[in-house]
């Protein structure tokens, strides 16, 4: 199996199946790990990362967002650590391990190869669970980029408990970033299909069922990422960037299409409000694909993200490109901090860059979720040629600062949880946790910076077993959360 993914990797000169992107094959506990400087003893809680790791040899050519989901977590608590990962067992995963071998093509394959496998959101594609993961009502949740099922992980053992039903209440499926409000325990999520004109929205209460469920129609099937949510109220996406579905109808292939006529749509609607009741501001034409936060202030949404000027940079190839210069360009994302006002009394959009460094995989103090809050932080990306971070930016929206952690030469981070200190008062007042893998010895660990002082050399550096691929979103979920 692993000689099968890696020759494959090698023959096809894929780069996101080797160096720091090469998947690991071992799924492990390990503890009494070795630890430069000293874990705080003031951290209790999980953290949890997902990501792409084929299990099998790839058939077509392989997409970094195509590889099986594995979680990879560290467990912290009394100033000890340990270490565990496991592949996420989802229907489609399981149906490859039986038949042993890779079962789908994917996302830069033929798609009509995949028309008798069966189909996720009206696309002949694997739902991987590997895009996203969030904590609710004690479990760990994992979802997919184009919106499939979410699986229930148990938060300890990472086992896969199966697809979450929400006490058989569910009738959609969901996107993978859903948004849990800390302080009533409800998960907003959205869901979308390719063949349908609409965005469905939910609430799912404190006990694990759909309290709410609407749809909100749109001119046309539509792609978004990501979603925000306020104290009040939620605000979907009704973005320029959508499949050419006459491109994946004829000739079996995902060609995402940049529509620049056309312009950014955010669609704002009570936390329980009816589809219909929803109302639309409008933006210049970008893509979103991560939303850091969203508060009232006045009688405007305030909302933080991270906009894509220009989301379709494959375009500028030239005739004849390789499937490797393809598949570079495919993930080449031209992303900047950026800031909307939705004035809910006059209906206008105001909306102007924070930043204009290549930042995206924004991740807050989670306790802040919906209300206002001035931290946020993000990767920085190296520029290459591959989708990499060289580093964690800490931004302060309020002082329009920025503090930057460099993790070092041929060394490559992951998204970027912050972990409050027990007792913390102050919305900084912790730590921020990041896997750093070495693309030069194929080592990685986990580095613990002062959320204070990010610029500084890491308190503890908690140095693993095996190498972290490098991945996709990851959650922090404090203990006392955790085992309530």
């Amino acid at each position: 199996m692993k000689n099968d993914v890696m020759n494959y990797a090698l023959e096809a000169g894929n780069p996101y199946l080797l160096g720091a992107y090469a998947p690991t094959f071992n799924e492990i506990v390990a503890d009494n790990l070795q630890v430069i400087g000293e874990i705080p003893k003031d951290i209790d809680g999980i953290y949890v990362r997902n990501g792409p790791n084929p299990r099998f040899e790839p058939k077509g050519h392989y997409h970094w967002f195509d590889g099986d989901a594995m979680l990879h977590a560290v467990q912290i608590q009394n100033g000890k650590a340990v270490y565990r990962n496991r592949w996420i067992r989802t229907t489609n995963f399981k149906e490859e391990e039986e038949a042993g071998e890779c079962l789908w093509q994917g996302l830069m394959g033929r798609l009509a190869a995949n028309m008798d496998r069966p189909w996720n959101r009206g696309v002949p594609l694997k739902d991987t669970a590997n895009t996203a993961v969030a904590y609710h009502n004690g479990k760990l949740l994992a979802g997919w980029y184009m919106c499939g099922d979410l699986y229930s992980i148990d938060p300890i053992t990472l086992e896969t408990k199966g697809v979450e039903d929400f006490n058989k209440t569910l009738s959609s499926k969901a996107m993978a970033h859903v948004k849990v409000d800390e302080r009533t325990n409800e998960m907003m999520f959205f869901d979308y299909e390719l063949t349908g004109s609409y965005l469905a929205y939910g609430v799912i209460d404190g006990e694990g069922t759909v309290k709410h469920f609407t749809k909100v129609e749109t001119p046309g099937p539509r792609i978004p990422h990501d979603m925000g949510i306020t104290e009040n109220y939620s605000i979907l996406m009704d973005l320029p960037l959508v499949y050419d579905m006459e491109v994946m109808a004829t000739r079996g292939r995902a060609l995402p299409i940049f529509k620049r006529e056309l312009p950014s749509r955010f669609g704002v609607l009570p936390r329980y409000g009816d589809g219909k009741t929803v109302r639309w501001f409008e933006g210049e034409p970008c893509y979103i694909y991560h939303v850091i936060n969203a508060w009232e202030e006045g009688d405007e949404i305030i909302m933080d993200c991270c906009i894509n000027p220009e989301p379709t940079p494959q375009d500028k190839l030239k005739k004849g490109a390789s499937k490797v210069e393809k598949l570079n360009a495919y993930l080449r994302i031209e992303a900047h901090l950026h800031r909307y006002h939705f004035n809910l009394v006059t209906g206008e959009t105001r909306e102007y860059p924070l930043d204009d460094r290549p930042t995206e995989f924004p991740l807050m103090n989670s306790a802040y979720l919906g209300q206002k809050s001035r931290y946020a932080y993000n990767q920085h990306f190296d520029n290459s040629e591959k989708l990499r971070f060289d580093g964690l930016v800490k931004y302060d929206t309020q002082e329009q600062t920025a503090k930057i952690h460099w993790y070092g030469e041929g060394r490559f981070g992951s998204e970027s949880p912050f972990v409050p200190r027990e007792g913390s008062k102050e919305e900084d007042d912790g730590y921020v946790i990041s896997f750093v893998t070495d693309e030069r010895d194929g080592k990685s660990e986990v580095i613990i910076l002062d959320a204070k002082n990010v610029d500084k050399e890491p308190v503890a550096r908690i140095l693993l077993p095996q190498r972290v691929p490098l991945g996709f979103h990851a959650c922090w979920v404090n203990g006392d959360r955790l085992f309530s």
